[in-house]
């Protein structure tokens, strides 16, 4: 089964139900008794709210290169936004030597990832806006050190592999397209139990303590501008992916990746289906690059 069809299976495992009327007469149904204008009972629940607001609550992080909502609860973004064209990627401004991964001070302390998080886990500090997309400039390339950029990502096969490909696709559309915006994020998808057949989300927390939640997959909304927009979705498992894997395997419709992760995309927009073009992946996967 393909990587598409497990992932919009997954999404499309809905129980459709309708609600019909039983045991039907003429006789109508006894009005329910007008509400009353004074409530007897004393109580205000919103009286709470003047000790404090809850949340849930975000953290937007808007740095020169892209835009981060930070999501306090897993210590990852919920996504994060780019933009790349023709003319920026041509500039070379910018360099990743000597530019180390830091902690957002913009966080609040208890609720920020840490580099200690990382150290020993297994896993890479990935970017979701990757560092070659910011040489125009070297505050940019800095910035997209922060760890409210990053998520755990697996090195052989991903973050080193595919994740990188489609990085590298993503800058050969915008040298043909002009412009490009990006939208990255992770996800947490449930997989069927192989025992009793029930969905279940499950992913690793690293950490100490544990506080970072490890995305089981990430995807990609690509958004095209050559005066015409054009859009496309791709959702990749967070595991070694074979170099021989068509991207085409990958794309989702765009509706399915808002029902998986709550979030709405180009609502605005009117957009034709981004073409995927699985010889240009092809060619960067066989090409050994810096």
């Amino acid at each position: 089964m393909s990587y598409k069809n497990i992932f919009t299976g997954v999404l499309g495992a809905g129980v459709l139900g309708s609600i019909f009327l039983k045991g039907s007469s003429n006789v109508p149904a006894t009005p329910a008794p007008p509400p009353q204008l004074t409530d007897p009972v004393n109580v205000d629940p919103a009286k709470f709210f003047k000790y404090g607001f809850p949340g849930p609550t975000h953290d937007l992080e808007n740095r020169q290169g892209f835009i981060s909502c930070y999501d306090r609860r897993t210590r990852n973004p919920y996504w994060v936004v780019e933009h790349i064209t023709a003319e920026s990627l041509k500039l070379k401004n910018g360099n990743r030597k000597n530019v180390f991964f830091k902690e957002d001070e913009a966080i609040p302390e208890m609720f920020r990832a840490r580099l200690r998080d990382y150290f020993r886990s297994g896993y890479d500090r990935g970017h979701l806006a990757p560092a070659a997309d910011f040489k125009y400039s070297q505050n940019a390339m800095e910035e997209s050190f922060y760890l409210s950029n990053v998520c755990p990502q697996l090195h052989d096969g991903f973050n080193a592999g595919y994740w990188m490909y489609l990085e590298q696709y993503c800058r050969r559309l915008a040298m043909k397209y002009g412009s490009l915006h990006i939208v990255s994020g992770p996800l947490y998808l449930p997989k069927k139990d192989p025992v009793d057949g029930k969905f279940r989300v499950t992913y690793e927390v690293i950490g100490n303590p544990p506080n970072v939640a490890v995305p089981t997959h990430f995807f990609k909304l690509l958004l095209a501008d050559n005066g015409k927009l054009y859009a496309g979705a791709y959702v990749l498992p967070n595991e070694p992916i074979p170099q021989s894997a068509k991207l085409s395997e990958f794309e989702v419709p765009i509706n399915a990746l808002e029902r998986s992760t709550g979030l709405q995309f180009l609502q605005k927009a009117k957009y034709e289906r981004l073409p995927v073009e699985d010889g240009m992946i092809k060619l960067i996967a066989e090409t050994v690059y810096d």
